[in-house]
């Protein structure tokens, strides 16, 4: 059994002490932070992270095929786990991650966390994916970020509610704001709570996940790496944070945003993978999430170097649906207006911009949005089955929002049917913050926008 040094020991003790009225969320021997993340292969395996005090120097997952009695520990395997030391600006705690192999497809399992004697934690369930082509369903995210335990916390309760037997969740960036600090990531394991441990998460980094170093360097949060164990598929210089993974007949992509414009390396580095990715792809719906989008919805933003870099090859290879963050409003459409009908062909991918948290900004209404919000926490569920993707937005309080179908045709090209709600006007008032600190003529061009947006969507 290997213990950590005296001098960490002390370190992560001393630490704790200190900020002992700061951290709320302390490691103790119990094991906490518990986070399933779905593996390159979602239909024989699972991933399990989590966190305990530096003082449990062994982690082990104990699992089985769920029975309806409680006689659990009778048939269970168990698998350990890997220890990373991690220190925080809060405390020192040591990380677990482990990969529970050799599972069944379509199959619910049990599994619970531990030291393998004392201290475990309750047991949960997760269920393996299909090995072929199945419906599936998921749960889509934009930027948590702020006041995560008060004001997030309801949206992804609310999510679960409305989609409870979702296949996994998928965030699509700035989880938290500071990258560093431990008391926001408590804040989004306590918000998340056990969803967490029974719905795995599909994750890709936001620029709030990056920042300089000690050294000036843009890098990769300390914690991302401790606290996911996402696959290792992509780039090894952007392990675990560009990756893809094939799910019952759909092909989950996270393209790393804030990497393509680190450095021109990595930006070349991750277009080749893309578009190598996406030329062997065999499944038949694909789905791309990253934090910055193709278009963007807040007012002056314009990602001109990664629409030039990727919508081209997004079109040639017919991603269905390109699920990002970042801008703080609501926006759906496509590279070019649809119009007033209900239902058309398109080639390229429908292109998504969401918020969950409360941080907002101005919405920009520009020619490609089909539909927009402003001032509005939103989760989306995404339905996939056979030859139909349902994409529906419901605001937090659990109305439907947005909506619309793909049904793909057999060139690979989808007949799109515009669902959204004719009864629910669109939220397109500015937050209440920019009312007050905007110029009059700030106010004056914001409404010669919104007065040119329902004149496009009239016509």
């Amino acid at each position: 059994m290997k213990f950590p040094s005296l001098l960490f020991v002390f370190w992560a003790l001393t630490t704790h002490l200190i900020a002992q009225d700061q951290d709320h969320y302390p490691p103790s021997a119990m094991p906490d932070r518990i986070m399933l993340n779905l593996t390159e292969t979602p239909a024989q395996s699972m991933a399990v992270t989590w966190r305990t005090a530096v003082y449990v120097n062994r982690g082990v997952v104990q699992f089985g095929k769920v029975d309806p009695s409680p006689d659990l520990l009778k048939s269970v395997r168990v698998v350990e786990a890997a220890k990373t030391p991690y220190l925080s600006d809060q405390s020192g705690a040591n990380y677990f991650s482990a990969i529970i192999p050799g599972l069944d497809p379509e199959t619910l399992y049990a599994y619970r966390v531990g030291d393998s004697t004392t201290h475990w934690s309750e047991w949960a369930h997760f269920r393996t994916a299909a090995k072929t082509e199945a419906p599936l369903a998921f749960i889509y995210f934009g930027d948590a970020q702020n006041d995560i335990k008060s004001m997030w916390s309801r949206t992804i309760r609310g999510a679960y509610q409305e989609l409870p037997k979702a296949n996994f969740l998928l965030h699509a960036g700035d989880l938290v704001n500071r990258r560093n600090r431990d008391h926001e990531w408590g804040e989004w394991y306590y918000a998340g709570s056990w969803i967490y441990r029974m719905m795995p998460s599909v994750a890709t980094p936001g620029n709030h996940e990056y920042g300089r170093n000690e050294e000036g360097v843009y890098s990769l949060s300390k914690h991302w790496k401790p606290t996911f164990t996402l696959p290792e598929n992509g780039p090894k210089e952007l392990s675990e944070t560009a990756y893809y993974i094939d799910y019952q007949g759909t092909r989950i992509i996270s393209f790393d945003g804030p990497a393509f414009y680190r450095s021109e390396r990595d930006s070349a580095l991750q277009v080749q993978w893309l578009r190598e990715v996406l030329e062997e792809n065999q499944q038949k719906w694909t789905v791309l999430t990253m934090h910055y989008p193709i278009y963007s919805t807040k007012h002056g933003r314009d990602n001109e170097e990664l629409r030039h870099a990727l919508q081209q090859m997004l079109e040639e290879y017919k991603v269905d649906i390109v699920l990002t963050g970042h801008d703080h409003t609501y926006g759906r459409g496509t590279n070019l207006p649809l119009g007033k009908g209900k239902r058309s062909t398109i080639d390229g991918p429908i292109y998504v911009v969401s918020v969950s948290g409360p941080k907002m900004y101005d919405l920009g209404l520009n020619d490609w949005m089909q539909r927009g919000a402003s001032n509005t926490q939103l989760y989306q569920l995404i339905h996939i089955d056979g030859d139909i993707l349902r994409f529906e937005a419901y605001t937090i309080d659990n109305k439907l929002y947005d909506a619309f179908e793909l049904k793909k045709k057999k060139d690979g090209r989808n007949l799109f049917f515009d669902l959204a709600p004719d009864d629910v006007p669109e939220r397109l008032e500015l937050p209440p913050r920019y009312k007050d600190r905007f110029t009059e003529e700030e106010l004056s061009d914001y409404q010669s926008r919104f007065e040119a947006y329902k004149e496009r969507k009239q016509k």
